[in-house]
């Protein structure tokens, strides 16, 4: 199956790769680089998922591209102690604070998250990784449109979603370089570590992508 995984991020693609397994062929949106901007407005995960999907197989199927299947995920952190938050917010939760556009650097997110937990005790700091998969067939056709959302179409219609959510807390101080976004900071229930000191196996076992990938895994026979 030729599927594309609609991210830049070299750390999700290297998590779906070695979930999904091998046996397909994998592009990026590097190697489409110009692929229209989605900006990921809804207010949910499964929207943003939704959008992301549909509007990248309409227009590669105004393209006639080769790709199957448009995999697009939405994910991010929710702390109860700040009602959420936050939440679609993830990636560019310290950019809220300005007019900056776009995703935030990893660290300035994770010292906004600190700053706000710093009054909560550690036993109040319950969390949660969520994650939701978008997997959208590229039509096969031709779509005639003056957007590249294609508004409701096929590719909507078509789109299947796949969900994961991973429990656990927020530290006081990060640890562990091996992660990614927040993922220094969040030890998984069950776990003494944080994602960032587990190490790529282990967190494919539990983590919240993890999980909405290997049900993608089993729908599609794999």
């Amino acid at each position: 199956m030729r599927l594309l995984i609609a991210t830049r991020n070299r750390h999700k693609v290297g998590e779906i790769k070695a979930i999904l397994g091998p046996q397909h062929d994998y592009f990026t949106l590097d190697e489409f680089p110009e692929a229209p901007e989605v900006t990921e407005d809804a207010p949910t995960f499964e929207g943003n998922a939704t959008k992301k999907a549909v509007t990248l197989a309409c227009w590669l199927a105004t393209r006639g591209a080769s790709v199957q299947h448009v995999l697009a995920d939405d994910s991010g952190l929710e702390v109860d102690a700040l009602k959420g938050a936050p939440g679609v917010h993830s990636a560019r939760f310290a950019a809220l604070d300005s007019a900056t556009r776009g995703n935030t650097p990893d660290a300035e997110n994770n010292s906004k998250l600190l700053r706000l937990l710093s009054n909560v005790p550690t036993a109040e700091r319950m969390a949660r990784f969520r994650c939701v998969i978008a997997f959208t067939p590229v039509p096969g056709s031709r779509i005639e449109t003056s957007s590249p959302a294609c508004e409701a179409n096929e590719a909507e219609l078509q789109t299947e979603l796949f969900r994961g959510v991973c429990e656990g807390r927020i530290i006081d101080d990060p640890r562990g370089a091996r992660g990614f976004g927040y993922d220094p900071l969040f030890v998984p229930n069950g776990f003494a570590e944080t994602f960032a000191e587990l190490g790529e196996e282990q967190k494919n076992r539990i983590s919240h992508r993890s999980k909405a990938l290997q049900q993608l895994k089993a729908r599609i026979g794999l």
